[in-house]
């Protein structure tokens, strides 16, 4: 599995768990509801940046937004 396939499912995967959309994930983070969907599809890498927003949008720690991967 690639890194940008397991960073997305990890995305997936916590923003289910927080009972969001990718709709109310994209607004929280302010980034466009197609980029997220890319990202989470594994076929988009995320500047440091994004991720950041994503992060403090998720409301989860970083280990558990980058653990394993």
């Amino acid at each position: 599995m690639s890194f940008s396939k397991d960073f997305g499912r990890r995305i997936q995967r916590l923003r289910m768990t927080n009972g969001l959309t990718q709709e109310q994930l994209c607004e929280s983070a302010n980034i466009d509801r197609s980029y997220i969907q890319r990202i989470e599809a594994g076929t988009r890498i995320p500047s440091i940046e994004i991720v950041f927003r994503i992060h403090k949008a998720l409301g989860c720690t970083w280990d558990e937004l980058m653990k394993g991967l």
